[in-house]
Parts: C-alpha cells; structure tokens; sequence
C-alpha cells in the first residue's frame, strides 16, 4: 500500500513552508559537469531497488529518468518525494555514510550519477557554491523527516518509564526519526504488542525496522540495529582520538579535520553534551534569537563530518591505556582504537541528591534536562527546578512556557553571582516561576514514580526553617558537576574534585620525571601525559560556558600540531 503523500506537497502545511526549493534544489547543467568528476554513471530501471533502510547509500544525481523515495511504516508507504532529472537523493546519513532511514526506488528508467561518501566530502571541502546547497539540503530533509513523525523505527514504552526517556533521548538527540507509542494514551499499542510478541513486562521496546524487536535495549544495541556508526577500523593508527562530543569535543573534532588531521570522536551516549540538554541558548555569539542545545550540536556534529572526521555515537570508553605510544582507548569487548594524540573532552554531569532516595527517582520524576521530550512528561503540572546557574535560569524559563507553575529552588542567597542577568530579568518577569533562596530538597517520596518533595528553606532568607511538603512529582536537577574521569584509569593527574590538571596547573609530583619524560614543559591544554590533553569542563580551571568550551576545543587542536610536528 502506498501513500501518495509527496512531501515537496505537503510541506506547505509544516514549519517547512517555504523552504521546498532549498530541500530539493535542481542542478544546473554546469553543476553537474562538475560533479561528474567524482562520480561514475549507470543506467537504471524500473522498479530496481537503490536503498533499503539499514543500507549505506550513495548520493544520486539523476541525469534522466526518476527515483522515488519512501517511508517505510507500519502500515505500508508513504511517498515522501520524486527525484527527476536534476535533482539528488541523500540527507546527512549519506554524508557520514551510515544506514539510510529511507527506501529508494528507480520510478522511470534512465541515469543517474553515483557520487560515494568519500567524494562527496571532497566536493563540499573543495566546493563552496555544491557545499551550501547540499548541506543545506541535507539538514531540512532530516528535520523534516523528524518532524513527520513517521518511520519504520517504533518505540513502545510509557511515561512512568525510565527506559522510555532514556530512549527518546538517545534517538532525538541523534537526530533519528522515530514513531514514540506511548501506552498510557495510545491504544494502538495494544495491537503492536500483540503483532510484535511481547509483553507489557518487556516495555519499553524498539522496533527496529519494522522487523527486528529489541526488549529495553541499551543506546550502543540500538544503535548498532539502525546502522547509526560504521565499523572502527581497529588496526588504524589515527592523529587524533577525541573522547566526547559536547561543544569542546565537537569543535575539536572540526578544527582538526578541516587541518587534514585524521581524527575518530567517541561520544558515549549523545552528541552536545550538557550543552545538548539545554532548551534554547541565547547568549552564545552569532546566534541573537537563540538556539536549542539540540539544534547548535546537530550543526556542529554535520560541520565535523562535512571535513572528514569520523563520529561513533554510543561507544563508551572505557579505560585509557597511556603506558606506551601510540595511546590505546579500550572501548568493549577488549576492543582498542589508538592514536598518537588525544583530546579528553568527557565533560561533566550534574550532580545527584545526596539523598537515598534519589537514584531510583531517575526518569521517573528526576531529570538531568529540559528539552521538549522531558517537558512533555510534566506539561501543566507543578515543577521544581533545582540551580542557580545559566542551565538551571534557561530551564525554569522553557518549562514556564508549559508547566502550572515552576519553583526554582537555589542554595544561595540569589542568583546574580553564578546567572547571567538577562535571564534573572526574564524569571523576574515570569509570572509562574517563584524563586526560592537559600533552599534545599530534603526529601523525595512516591512509590514507581515521584510524588511528593520536601524542601526547607533557612531562617535566614525569610523563610521558617520548617520543612514544607509539596505534592510535586517532576524535579529537574541542574546543581554542581562531577567530572566524567573515571574510565582514565589512573593514567591522568586530576585535582581533589577529579577534574583534569592542565598546564600551569600540574605540580611538580604530577611532572617528576618517571610520568614526564619530556624537556619541555606541558602546554596549556596538556595534561601528566605527554600528547594527551583535556577540553571543556572536564578540565580543572575550565570556564563552564558553550562559547569557551568551543574556544578550548579549538585552540587546543594547535597544541596538537605541535606535538605531532616533534614526533
């Protein structure tokens, strides 16, 4: 069964409006002469499969004839747009060359170019005018795919679940169109269930194209289903392996590639980081309306790729070989990469509720962000947010938007020493966000899911001192940072809070000669060992804004030539 639903119709009607000719540009004849340097011709004929999601696809360039592309769902197709003479297929999938989310199908016979991954990269290094239009191209279409809401990939699961969150999260942030079946208001997951042979004891589950049934998966068993990485060649020996894919690792990775560098990224969960988490950044430089965490990593993970770098999602690293040259990182099954330079780039996490209860509160009423998978769970409820720095101001503001009422509780006497002061103005103006100082969580209670918080509030800040129950269910913690230090093994000098020393910041046992053997000093983004360094805020001394931890990640890529020139 088809749908005759083309998407270049339809998205007159979506938040796409307007933007058909950008989505599905043609090329001119002079266009495509210059791309037919990269690409090889062949004929096609009806009905011949090109792609099948899961596969790894070229881009085509159709010379004559027509392809259409397609969505698998559940319930059969849906026509998402006809590719003629002039146009080309591809999203960015194509440019990372990972597994196609779409089906394409020859509709009339003729010729198309083929261009594979690695001369399409050429083409948008080497070729501004291409390079816009595709990029371009690429990232609407994957928005808009997104935003369709269709796909052969379901995830069943329900809103009291931690699992289900952690799953919307892990596909959202990796840019992946899903179909998300929650039980508590969809009755069609009944029939699902039944169809697919599991249980509700089984929640949540992801159908894996239309096929394939995963029982709560792990994000890397999710990932390796729809093809989201490719292999690691295990036995290469790289410039450059950059652990983690928040601001400073990203921006690394960009740097480094577009200097010709061969660089891998290992994300372990979700490219961006805490930055990722955030709702709406509005104060980072040339982005005066503001964007969302989401949108500024899914951006800056496409501009790393666009210059070559590879980027794994869901491969944890999980211990730092540093006896010997080149580096080893070990990340499953005994399974190493290695590379004559590393850049640590893990971040931090914010910190738990000293609390007992708290850990079995997580995804079930305890969040560590605010995006619009979290606000659905608690839209017109009554909210607790928990900091006083800018992650915790921009929360409390996004959640306002949808939520009853929004208390943002802080340690502190105030907000102006750790928040920038556009954001106090606009909580002040906030007719729903009450603020509460000098207060702290004292209590969580409920039994599957958060129900009820004690806070106490000192006497000091006008409050009585007497601790208040409230019947709130939804807490949103953005309180302190615990750097993510632990798979390094010992290898690296750290600080008493766990954070890496850098530079002038390592002491003279953390460079005694048995640990650095070198005649030189360490650079300002090296750390205890010679080639390796540390970004952003796992860094002790690091300034926890996006911006700087862009700026770290860039500059440290200099410091990287460096060492890789004394080699």
């Amino acid at each position: 069964m088809s749908q005759e639903l083309n998407l270049e119709g339809s998205i007159a009607q979506s938040q796409y409006a307007g933007r058909s000719a950008q989505m599905f540009p043609h090329l001119t004849p002079l266009q495509i002469t210059r791309l037919s340097a990269h690409g090889r011709k062949i004929s096609t004929q009806h009905g011949q499969i090109l792609a099948e999601p899961g596969d790894h696809p070229p881009m085509y360039v159709v010379l004559s004839g027509s392809i259409e592309v397609i969505q698998p769902t559940l319930s059969g197709e849906t026509l998402l747009v006809v590719h003629t003479a002039g146009s080309f297929s591809g999203d960015v999938g194509t440019l990372r060359a990972i597994g196609s989310v779409v089906r394409m199908r020859v509709r009339d016979a003729g010729e198309v170019l083929v261009v594979d991954d690695a001369h399409l990269r050429a083409i948008v290094q080497t070729d501004p005018e291409l390079s816009e239009l595709f990029m371009r191209a690429f990232i609407l279409r994957r928005a808009s795919l997104i935003s369709s809401q269709s796909s052969d990939v379901i995830l069943i699961g329900s809103t009291h679940s931690s699992g289900t969150l952690r799953l919307q999260q892990f596909l959202t942030r990796n840019t992946y169109p899903f179909v998300n079946i929650d039980i508590a208001s969809d009755p069609s997951f009944r029939d699902l269930l039944a169809r697919f042979h599991v249980e509700v004891e089984d929640l949540p589950v992801v159908v894996c194209r239309a096929s394939v049934v995963l029982k709560n998966p792990s994000n890397e068993e999710v990932a390796a289903c729809l093809g989201m990485n490719q292999q690691i060649d295990d036995d290469r020996i790289r410039d450059l392996i950059v652990v983690g894919a928040g601001p400073a690792g990203l921006a690394a990775g960009v740097y480094a590639a577009s200097e010709g560098l061969d660089v891998l990224v290992l994300e372990t969960g979700t490219p961006g980081g805490q930055a990722g988490s955030s709702s709406k950044i509005e104060n980072y430089l040339g982005f005066p309306t503001g964007i969302s965490g989401l949108a500024l990593a899914a951006r800056a993970l496409i501009q790393a790729q666009k210059f070559g770098a590879e980027i794994r999602t869901a491969y944890t690293a999980l211990r730092l070989h540093c006896q010997e040259r080149p580096y080893a990182i070990e990340y499953g099954h005994e399974q190493v990469v290695r590379a004559k330079t590393l850049i640590v780039a893990t971040g931090a996490e914010y910190r738990q509720l000293g609390l007992p209860s708290a850990s079995r509160f997580v995804g079930m009423g305890i969040y560590y962000a605010a995006t619009s998978t979290e606000a659905k769970r608690c839209a017109a409820a009554e909210i607790i947010v928990v900091g006083g720095g800018n992650s915790a101001g921009q929360a409390a503001v996004f959640l306002a938007g949808t939520s009853r009422w929004v208390h943002l509780l802080v340690r502190s006497s105030g907000l102006a020493a750790s928040m920038s002061q556009y954001l106090i103005r606009r909580i002040e103006q906030t007719p729903n966000i009450t603020l509460h100082v000098s207060t702290e969580i004292t209590a969580l209670d409920g039994d599957a899911q958060l129900e009820r918080v004690t806070w106490k509030s000192s006497g000091a800040a006008g409050g009585s001192g007497v601790p208040e129950t409230h019947a709130i269910g939804h807490v949103f913690l953005m309180t302190g940072a615990a750097p993510a230090t632990h798979w390094l093994n010992g290898c690296i000098a750290l600080n008493d809070k766990g954070f890496i020393r850098t530079g002038s910041d390592l002491t003279a046992a953390d460079l005694a000669p048995e640990r650095w053997p070198q005649p030189r000093q360490p650079q300002f983004f090296e750390t205890s060992i010679p080639g390796v360094f540390a970004v952003g805020d796992v860094r002790c001394g690091s300034i926890k804004r996006v911006a700087a931890a862009v700026g770290e990640g860039s500059a440290c890529v200099q410091q990287v030539h460096r060492v890789l020139g004394a080699l």
